[in-house]
């Protein structure tokens, strides 16, 4: 089978005008960096713009705290088998308060135990909509009433921008950081 090239990574001398600003802006803001789907993103400005806003977002202001925020990422890139995206939050996850147990069954996709409920209402939502592409009534009554209908809408979002970012990774093979294995190769 041949291997095409995938973009490479722009080399921030030569970016337009609108590139440029989008880069700048990213490395300005809390993210402090242009890595990973943002660097195929700027082949686009315009997308590049908008998903690092949503992204932005999603990450860092909604109402869910960190702890579950990281959760539903770490959902959402073994789903998808996103290695970029694991490596890069496996750590920010345990360091958020997700058991490291939680982790390790998730990415190796066993049904994990959790000793917080709102983690297991959040994986069984997450988890239904990967799979099943769809919340059952019983799923998703739970989810409201341990989160709020704003933070079941915001959780969706999360899961959606992360899915945008696992798709990058694995289409356009977004190299894993450097001294990092793909913790979901076979072994």
């Amino acid at each position: 089978m041949t291997s095409f090239p995938r973009p490479p990574v722009l080399d921030p001398d030569t970016l337009s005008a609108e590139q440029k600003m989008i880069h700048d802006a990213i490395v300005n803001g809390p993210r402090g960096v242009v890595q990973g789907p943002l660097r195929v993103w700027l082949q686009s400005a315009g997308l590049a713009d908008k998903a690092q806003a949503l992204g932005a977002f999603c990450r860092f202001d909604t109402s869910l705290p960190p702890r579950l925020s990281e959760l539903a990422i770490l959902i959402t890139g073994a789903f998808w088998k996103a290695g970029f995206e694991w490596a890069g939050h496996a750590p920010i996850a345990e360091k958020a308060g997700v058991d490291p147990r939680v982790i390790e069954a998730i990415r190796t996709g066993a049904a994990p135990s959790f000793d917080h409920e709102d983690e297991a209402v959040l994986y069984d939502f997450a988890t239904s909509l990967h799979r099943d592409h769809a919340v059952s009534d019983a799923v998703y009554a739970r989810a409201v009433a341990q989160f709020g209908t704003r933070t079941v809408v915001e959780l969706v979002g999360i899961l959606g921008y992360y899915t945008l970012i696992s798709m990058t990774i694995n289409a356009f093979r977004v190299p894993l950081p450097d001294d990092t294995t793909d913790p979901f190769a076979a072994p």
